[in-house]
């Protein structure tokens, strides 16, 4: 950084995962309701390299720093701020890498009513990996789902670092898990992990399930979108719950939907949040409690950004892609 200039991943148009490039931009400038945050870390993600290939929603444009989520140390506030100078803080959603500039930068202006403070002597990799992750995966099992402990979970999707998130955050809550995955690689990672039944989502899938759970399950966690939304649903037990929170497939609509689609007695929601549902005493509670964070490799440096998309993109790897500042 040179005075009021910064490095930062700015695009100005879509590209491939080898042009993205560091590149100096002017340092934002302290406003009210916000504060200046020094980025130590961030995670990728698969919205961010839908958005560097130009493949985003509406409210997406160029140019644009990416990046929906970080960790960092507050550099700058206001003098009637709450917060404070040096305070370890997280952030995710609220329009970041999208509508407004995001993470793949030294500093970053946030809005304050988006911060979650907290202190941890965890490595920032560790840090990095977890706001988006945990934000929408407690989300989902918890507002979305209403998980209990006793309940039997099928996660669908379960290889993706929500799925793994979910599944983890699950157990601790004393429930079990039904995991997939496309990849027969990734089972041995997903047993590591502690996820009770590892599932390979192939053309057996529905079989293996309903061996796993003759009965049906309780409540499925919908990740890989409407392609196989239906197909759990019919695996829900009358009174359960499915809830819809990504689409790993790509699929987020269906033309022609009709509610009988839907079997009689499963409850079906969705879940789309912001920083706001991960409460600060939760996210000090996992980093308390947390001893496996599902993270795939570490990346030292925006110079890395390209990468680490181009590894995600890659689907050889279980867990989060994270950098390091």
């Amino acid at each position: 950084m040179t005075e009021n200039k910064m490095q930062a991943i700015r695009l100005n148009q879509p590209c491939a995962a080898a042009d993205m490039k560091p590149t100096m931009v002017d340092m934002p400038k302290l406003k009210s309701g916000y504060v200046l945050v020094k980025v130590r870390a961030f995670g990728v993600n698969e919205s961010e390299v839908t958005s560097r290939k130009g493949e985003s929603s509406p409210d997406f444009q160029f140019p644009r720093i990416l990046g929906i989520e970080g960790v960092g140390v507050i550099d700058q506030v206001n003098a009637n701020s709450s917060f404070k100078p040096g305070q370890q803080v997280a952030t995710m959603m609220g329009g970041m890498g999208r509508a407004i500039d995001g993470y793949y930068t030294e500093y970053m202006l946030v809005k304050e009513e988006n911060l979650i403070p907290f202190e941890s002597d965890l490595d920032w990799s560790i840090l990095g990996a977890l706001p988006e992750m945990l934000q929408t995966a407690y989300g989902s099992i918890s507002q979305g789902l209403h998980v209990q402990s006793g309940d039997l979970l099928l996660v669908r999707g379960g290889s993706s670092t929500v799925g793994l998130m979910a599944s983890v955050l699950a157990r601790h809550m004393g429930v079990k898990v039904i995991a997939t995955t496309r990849n027969a690689a990734k089972l041995t990672t997903m047993k590591e992990l502690g996820i009770d039944y590892p599932v390979l989502d192939d053309q057996d899938f529905v079989s293996r399930v309903q061996k796993i759970a003759p009965n049906k399950v309780d409540k499925a966690l919908e990740l890989v979108g409407i392609s196989t939304l239906f197909q759990d649903m019919g695996l829900v037990k009358d009174g359960g719950l499915a809830c819809f929170t990504g689409a790993l497939g790509g699929q987020w609509t269906l033309d022609n939907f009709s509610p009988f689609m839907i079997p009689t007695g499963v409850y079906l929601t969705s879940y789309a949040g912001e920083a706001k549902d991960l409460p600060a005493e939760y996210f000090s509670h996992v980093l308390n409690m947390i001893e496996e964070v599902p993270i795939a490799k570490v990346y030292n440096g925006l110079g890395e950004v390209g990468q680490a998309q181009a590894n995600l993109e890659s689907g050889k790897f279980s867990g989060k892609h994270v950098v390091v500042l």
